[in-house]
Formats: structure tokens, C-alpha cells, sequence
């Protein structure tokens, strides 16, 4: 299995692209099962939960085409043959559950494995189940699958979600937009991501009012057609990238990025010492005056968001002083704490909260990667530490960054993968 070697202690400099958002590219995906029309999606990054997507639909019957000229554009389209999202492919990825709502709103049925578990705590799809049977689907749990049926189609609903959750409002979304009248999502998420995907939507011929806001209202239509649709940068590589150049004391360009998406990592960032500055073509992040501790709590979005907490992390571990973190969404996202204790870091876990006590500086060791964010955090704690640093089945990283090493290298940093 792949290791990344790392030598600290170089500053970054120059300029990084950044790629299409993985979490936008996964739902554009699924909602090629909306239409037998041709839907092109550009700037799609080449990523492991792209590819299992992609493996996902073509079980479904969609023809997944990549031009050769270009990688990172998807050609998506074809009819819907096959109505089951087997275990096999679902739990290599939760977001598979994304099928659900469109093939449900196709079809008038589907039967999708239940992801399972997760590394990082409980992700139930309750709130999809529910929402979907608010829309008049009759749904069975058996076997480990979601069975369901909308013979005479989905109907459209008010759904009030007890909190906003980014899967359900995208799986609800999709269903709705082929509904029978007028659904209503409210305290819906409204992310990003979810943006992009409504401007997809309607450009496939969905009416949809309120997007950006948390209350969604989806006029159903009989049928969507094809589009192109653009995937928007990734904001978790462009923040993850802007802790780089504030651990290392560097500057870097991050071509692309978009600061109108960072949310409360700016603000925090800049109580920290790291400064963020638009430009024309993305954004320029430099630290000023030394780091400062900063507490932060997760939340959803605008709110500092849970996939910057390790990250972040890693950027109080060298800092002066001490600060609190706080994880809000998910119970069990602590698990690279032990690995960054290994390199010298001071941090105690307390329930939900991290204190965290800024050192000079860490050292290299050996470590393991637990999971997607975890891994880059261990990364940056590479690109900062003494002496060498070999981060560990690095497969989760595979499936949320692009070519990380490569793009850290190109700016000074000493680092390599090896096989």
C-alpha cells in the first residue's frame, strides 16, 4: 500500500490549482439518473470516490465517458436498467445513497444497500428514508437494503429537516424536482455544493426557488434534458491548502479558490494570523506575525466546517498559545490526535473537545492515517515537522485530494510517494 515520505521544514511558495470540489461532483453525478439525455459535467476531479461513482451509475445502466483530451470532464447518459445499488459498491462510499431519490423518482423504485458504518461516527440516512416517505414512497429495510416503491409516483411534501443535513437536502432535492407538484425544504443545507447543484438542475430544467438559502421549493416537472454543467472548486482542498502556507510560513496562490466559500475559516484564519486576500484568479493566503491560538467550533455551513477541523489542528499545534476545538457533527473525528501526539503535539481530548497547546515545533515519525481529512492533517504535520515523516496507508487520502503530493512538491515542499 502507498506510504507519502515528508521532509519539513521549507516554507511553500508559488501556486497551486485547485481542483473541482469532490463533494459537489458526487450528487451532479448521481443526478445523471434524472434524465436519458446526455449530461456533461466539467472540472470533475480524478479521484477513488469519483471512480466508485462512476462504477455506481454504469451498474445503473449509464454510460460513463471520459474524452481523451480531457480527464476531467464526465459525459453521463442512457437509460436506467438496473434499479439496485449493490453492497459492493455502496460501502466502499456513503455518498452512494445519493442514487436513492433519483432512481426512486425515475423509476418508482430502487433497492440501495445501507452504507453501514463510517470511521468517523454514526452517518445515519434516517432523514433521507423520511423525507422520501413524506413524498408518498413506501419503504422497507430488509437484508441490509432500502426497499422502495412510489407506484404511482412521488408526490410533493413539505419537509421540515430537524437539523441541515447535506445528503438529505441533495437526495430530496433530486427526487422532487420529477414530483408531482410543489416540494418544500426547509432548514434545508446550503452548502456550497448544494448550490451548485441546483444551478445544474435547473439548468436541466428543474424549477427551483430559494437556492443559497435554507428554505428549497421544487416545482416538480414531467421530465429533465440534458446540460453542461460546471463542478465549482473544492473549498476543503482551498482551506486545507491555506493552513499549508500558514504552518509553513509561506505564500501561496491558490489558483481557483474561491474565498465567498470559505465561510467562518476566514475570519478564524485571520484571528490566527493567516491572511487571505482575493484576487483575480483565486486567492493569496500568507501568515502575518506569527501564529496565534484560536478556539473554533464546528457547524454547519457558514460555520467553520468539520472537514477543516484536523487541518486546523495541525495549525494549533505550532502555535503560540493554547485554544479549543470543538467537533459539533461527528462523534469519532478525533482519531488523528494520537497520530499528531506521536509528533510532538499537545493535545487532550475531552468529550467533544480538543485542547490543543501550541509547541515550537513537531517531529517526524512514522504515522497511520485513520481517514480522508486525517490524513492530510498528518501530511501538513509532515510539511512542518524535524526530520522525516511517513504517513501511512494513504488510500483514504486518494479519495478527496488530487495529485496532493505532486502539488505540494511543485511549491518547495520535500515530499514523495512511494509504492
Amino acid at each position: 500500500m502507498d506510504k507519502i515520505r515528508i521532509r519539513g521544514g521549507r516554507p511553500l511558495q508559488g501556486e497551486i490549482e485547485i481542483s473541482g470540489a469532490k463533494n459537489a461532483s458526487l450528487p451532479l453525478m448521481a443526478a445523471g439518473l434524472l434524465t436519458d439525455e446526455r449530461l456533461v459535467l466539467t472540472r470533475v476531479p480524478v479521484l477513488a470516490d469519483t471512480q466508485t461513482m462512476a462504477l455506481l451509475l454504469e451498474q445503473h445502466g449509464i454510460a460513463v465517458e471520459r474524452p481523451a483530451n480531457d480527464g476531467h470532464t464526465l459525459s453521463l447518459g442512457g437509460p436506467i436498467t438496473n434499479t439496485e445499488a449493490p453492497y459492493d459498491i455502496v460501502s466502499r462510499m456513503r455518498a452512494s445513497i445519493l442514487v436513492l431519490g433519483p432512481l426512486l423518482a425515475r423509476t418508482r423504485e430502487a433497492r440501495v444497500s445501507l452504507p453501514g458504518g463510517c470511521e468517523i461516527g454514526a452517518r445515519p440516512v434516517d432523514l433521507h428514508l423520511k423525507g422520501l416517505e413524506q413524498m408518498g414512497a413506501t419503504i422497507l429495510l430488509e437484508g441490509g437494503y432500502v426497499n422502495a416503491k412510489a407506484p404511482n409516483g412521488l408526490q410533493g411534501a413539505t419537509i421540515v429537516f430537524p437539523l441541515p443535513s447535506v445528503g438529505a437536502t441533495e437526495n430530496l432535492l433530486m427526487a422532487a424536482t420529477l414530483a408531482n407538484g410543489r416540494t418544500v425544504l426547509a432548514n434545508a443545507a446550503r452548502e456550497p455544493e448544494i448550490i451548485n447543484l441546483c444551478d445544474c438542475l435547473v439548468a436541466m430544467g428543474a424549477q427551483i426557488t430559494g437556492i443559497g438559502t435554507d428554505r428549497l421549493t421544487i416545482d416538480g416537472v414531467a421530465s429533465l434534458h440534458g446540460a453542461t454543467c460546471a463542478v465549482i472548486a473544492d473549498r476543503i482542498e482551498t482551506g486545507t491548502y491555506a493552513c499549508a502556507a500558514g504552518i509553513t510560513g509561506g505564500t501561496l496562490h491558490l489558483r481557483g479558490g474561491r474565498l465567498d466559500h470559505l465561510g467562518a475559516l476566514v475570519s478564524t484564519l485571520a484571528e490566527v494570523g493567516v491572511e487571505i486576500t482575493a484576487t483575480d484568479t483565486g486567492i493569496t493566503v500568507q501568515r502575518r506575525n506569527g501564529l496565534h491560538g484560536v478556539d473554533a467550533m464546528t457547524s454547519p455551513y457558514p460555520g467553520f466546517p468539520t472537514d477543516m477541523q484536523a487541518q486546523y489542528m495541525v495549525l494549533m499545534s505550532v502555535a503560540e498559545g493554547a485554544s479549543m476545538i470543538t467537533e459539533t457533527i461527528f462523534e469519532n473525528r478525533f482519531m488523528h490526535v494520537p497520530e499528531l501526539n506521536r509528533m510532538g503535539a499537545r493535545i487532550n481530548v475531552h468529550g467533544a473537545s480538543a485542547i490543543v497547546r501550541g509547541t515550537p515545533w513537531l517531529s517526524g515519525a512514522p504515522v497511520m492515517a485513520t481517514d480522508l481529512r486525517a490524513s492530510v492533517s498528518l501530511i501538513l504535520a509532515g510539511l512542518v515537522a524535524r526530520g522525516e515523516t511517513i504517513v501511512n496507508d494513504v488510500h483514504h487520502l486518494d479519495r478527496g485530494f488530487e495529485t496532493v503530493e505532486r502539488k505540494l512538491a511543485a511549491c518547495g515542499a520535500d515530499i514523495e510517494r512511494m509504492t
